[in-house]
């Protein structure tokens, strides 16, 4: 099957989630970028006004946190981090609640933890409340709880995802998606480093992920962010494997959502495996 057989069967995604990076929601100068929060709005809404069931799974709570606070460098210690990311986590929440509102749409948070998954009431919990919120036409916005998950284990427990693009293939999951958009700071999958290789290019579709694949994700990512193309490809094999479409795409103009969703040949295309 070629490429863009694969790429019209998005034009029928109905439940979509949507994960956007710290690259995507600030400018170079770590400062919140209101026009690009403002144009995602405004896709997303769109989507929704159309019938589309999204779901929107965010970064960004420590750097906006740190605009917030004027901080000039990055926290150093965890409970610095977290306590940066509970403020950032605050404002957050109210920019795309005043942008959304502007469009006719309520949103909802849901701030998760690794164990909350892992365990199955807490994970049957998170699904119902997601299954609501999609339900009564609220979009539920998703974090990693940034101020309670640490990288370390606590009492034998791992509490943190890591990044939000392994968080996003979960939520893709528990919600049964038909497809995951990452939004990132580059195109898509390159053959190699396009900052470092004049000579890589963009990788189109992806109908397997081989050590070949995971070998051209080496060391791709932002300065901004804390995932780079590595995590994407970790989670690209969780979605696919779970019967989900992942598309890694280029979140500078946020249209580029509706331009996937036309069956566009943008980003690259992880395409799914068949369920039984």
């Amino acid at each position: 099957m070629e490429g863009c057989s694969f790429r019209r069967e998005l034009v029928d995604a109905k439940r979509i989630v949507v994960k956007v990076g710290t690259s995507t929601l600030t400018y170079e100068n770590g400062k919140i970028n209101f026009s690009k929060i403002d144009k995602l709005s405004r896709v997303l809404s769109d989507l929704m006004n159309q019938g589309k069931e999204l779901v929107l799974v965010t970064s960004g709570a420590v750097g906006i946190g740190m605009s917030k606070l004027k901080l000039k460098s990055k926290p150093q210690t965890t409970r610095e981090k977290q306590a940066v990311a509970a403020v950032g986590q605050c404002e957050l929440m109210h920019v795309y609640g005043k942008f959304f509102s502007e469009y006719g749409h309520l949103v909802g948070q849901i701030l998760l933890t690794k164990d909350v998954t892992t365990n199955e009431i807490s994970r049957q919990n998170v699904i119902n409340t997601l299954e609501t919120l999609i339900e009564k036409d609220i979009l539920p916005i998703v974090n990693e709880n940034d101020s309670v998950a640490v990288d370390e284990l606590e009492n034998g427990i791992n509490r943190a995802f890591g990044d939000n693009d392994t968080l996003s293939a979960i939520v893709a999951e528990l919600v049964k998606a038909d497809l995951l958009i990452i939004l990132s700071d580059i195109d898509g999958l390159y053959t190699c480093d396009p900052r470092k290789n004049s000579c890589s290019e963009l990788i189109s579709v992806v109908e397997e992920i081989t050590p070949e694949i995971e070998g051209c994700a080496g060391g791709v990512g932002s300065r901004r962010g804390t995932g780079g193309m590595i995590t994407k490809i970790t989670a690209a094999k969780m979605a696919v494997s779970n019967g989900i479409n992942l598309v890694i795409a280029n979140g500078e103009e946020p249209s580029i959502i509706s331009d996937i969703l036309e069956g566009k040949n943008v980003g690259t295309l992880f395409v799914r495996k068949k369920q039984a």
